[in-house]
């Protein structure tokens, strides 16, 4: 879907008429919040968001699974497989599946870590403890009582924040922010705004950490296309992100296209892309996010160029110590109860 444009206004009309509706969603799932879910067995670290679309929980999951390797861990990331069509519980191979059967993102994360897709989280776990999983990674979930969950990590970014701060659909958030709040182990604020500065404060309040970090383009990614005039589209949460991000590389952004989050191209919509492209002597490009929705498809032009990034935290050793602590803690938790 993408972002009506009043969620990020701070008083609207359609906010304040969706209102009754918001507050009878986020009453719903607060309750639900508030059922006992079921203990994996093993560790499980939760990457989740307050809101409905992208901040970048994607990067800190592959951020999180090479600090676990670093630690000594075996991560398997758990996913319900957002806009594919199977239901799972299966592992995720680059080379038989496609985005249409588990999703971009999997198949993007498929490529650093192993990807449990399953739309039943228990199934799931049950599936990534077979493949030798010391710890599970879960993208997203948060609001998903099935599983407990050892560590919740939300994500936020930090230039966009919460926008109007309203439940669904009046605005984006997935349930009342108390009742997010309470359940958060550590808040991950991307970028250098100050949106989300108040959610960092009430947090603070009970002693939950802000870590900070940034999307660092990927060096051989900006080297193709300096000095050439570029037609970028995307279509993730935040496409300006993406093009704020090319700019701020150096990169002339000629021309842009923005798409709902994982919009799935037409074979017409690519042609037009590139056939534009060609015309006026523009390089495509795109997200990896993208890109992995596109592999696989024929005719797909090579001239696509896919702008990778990688989440860099500013303390890193903040982070190595909270994820080290929570992980002690749920063992001690799970050998104390035998």
């Amino acid at each position: 879907m993408r972002e009506p444009a009043f969620w990020y206004r701070p008083r609207s009309l359609q906010s304040y008429a969706l209102w009754p509706l918001g507050a009878l969603y986020g009453a719903i799932t607060e309750r639900r919040m508030l059922r006992k879910g079921v203990d994996a067995g093993i560790p499980v670290i939760c990457v989740g968001n307050y809101h409905v679309g992208g901040a970048g929980k994607t990067p800190t999951v592959l951020a999180l699974t090479k600090l676990l390797r670093e630690l000594g861990e075996t991560p398997v990331v758990l996913s319900r497989g957002y806009g594919g069509r199977l239901q799972g519980p299966v592992m995720v191979d680059r080379a038989r599946h496609t985005a249409v059967d588990i999703g971009d993102e999997p198949l993007m994360m498929a490529r650093d870590v192993p990807v449990a897709v399953a739309r039943d989280r228990l199934e799931g776990v049950a599936l990534a403890k077979s493949q030798g999983a010391t710890v599970v990674l879960m993208d997203d979930g948060f609001q998903n009582p099935r599983l407990v969950k050892d560590t919740s990590l939300i994500v936020i970014d930090s230039e966009r924040g919460l926008g109007n701060g309203k439940v669904f659909p009046a605005g984006p958030l997935r349930a009342p922010l108390k009742a997010q709040l309470a359940r958060t182990d550590a808040l991950v604020l991307i970028g250098d705004g100050r949106a989300a500065n108040d959610v960092a404060a009430e947090l603070a309040k009970r002693d939950k950490p802000e870590l900070r970090a940034r999307l660092r383009p990927d060096a051989g990614s900006v080297a193709r296309l300096l000095g050439k005039p570029v037609f970028a589209f995307a279509g993730i949460g935040d496409p300006e992100r993406f093009f704020r991000s090319l700019r701020a590389c150096g990169i002339e952004v000629a021309r842009t296209r923005a798409f709902a989050d994982h919009h799935i191209f037409s074979n017409d919509e690519i042609a037009a892309l590139a056939a534009e492209a060609q015309r006026e002597q523009y390089t495509l490009v795109t997200t990896e996010k993208d890109l992995a929705r596109l592999r696989g498809r024929e005719g797909l032009p090579a001239s696509i160029v896919p702008f990778a990034v990688q989440l860099e935290f500013d303390d890193p050793a903040a982070l190595r110590q909270l994820i080290s602590d929570h992980l002690y803690k749920a063992r001690e938790r799970r050998f104390s109860r035998r």
